[in-house]
């Protein structure tokens, strides 16, 4: 009867394998899209954008993976308040509309947790990476086009005054960050939510005189960044 027994454990173990196997693979591919909110200070300054997401993950077991993750993130525009821009220094100001945009690019490795089989797969993530964030600062212009004409535009121009775009600032930095959140697989397919922090440089106290002689003191502070990032994918 023990014999009887083992012979069915053995055989219920063996028939089980497939269905392990086929449900937790070594490696995974995953590729994914979705919306990147700015949180805290970084709200104020930048709009809400898309992320675009391609990772790879190992499975060490089937309960514990290490992903790497390559994201990229376009944020929209932001309107911000008018800075009064001279014409040249010292002479009268008018009030200029301003806007900030910026993209984002990181890579991180992650540890992820997560339920190794059945339909509905939920898991937990934390993990570290590099970020590179680029800013823009702009505001509207005018400036004079000549006429032209070119059949691959399929247009002719006659020439004249049209807006532009004029760039007060263009700055980049990279720095480290963290992100952790979770998310749920259902088959091939996989919803996430990501919150990533990151230590951005620090802007010392310091006291800017013009070339007209007026001066602006500003105080100092750490462009920290938080971004709440939502992806819908595949996992295969």
């Amino acid at each position: 009867m023990r014999a009887k027994s083992v012979v069915v454990l053995v055989v219920s173990l063996l028939a089980s394998l497939p269905y392990v196997a086929s449900a937790q693979k070594p490696v995974n591919f995953s590729f994914g899209g979705g919306y990147t909110q700015p949180n805290a200070e970084v709200s104020d300054r930048l709009g809400g954008g898309f992320n675009f997401n391609i990772g790879l993950q190992g499975n060490v077991s089937p309960v514990i993976g290490i992903e790497g993750l390559y994201s990229f993130n376009g944020f929209g525009d932001k309107d911000l308040p008018p800075l009064d821009i001279a014409g040249s220094p010292g002479g009268g100001t008018i009030p200029t509309d301003l806007s900030g945009d910026m993209s984002m690019q990181y890579g991180t490795a992650s540890l992820i947790v997560q339920k190794p089989d059945g339909s509905v797969r939920p898991y937990g993530l934390v993990g570290m990476g590099v970020y590179y964030r680029k800013v823009r600062l702009t505001s509207p212009g005018v400036g004079w086009v000549p006429g032209y004409c070119d059949p691959w535009w399929y247009v002719c121009y006659p020439g004249g005054w049209v807006e532009t775009t004029n760039i007060l600032g263009d700055r980049s930095s990279t720095d480290f960050g963290m992100s952790f959140g979770g998310g749920v697989n259902f088959g091939v397919a996989y919803a996430e939510l990501r919150y990533h922090y990151i230590w951005g440089p620090e802007v010392e106290s310091q006291t800017i005189t013009g070339p007209a002689g007026g001066s602006v003191t500003f105080d100092g502070r750490k462009a920290n960044g938080q971004f709440l990032q939502t992806t819908f994918g595949l996992r295969f």
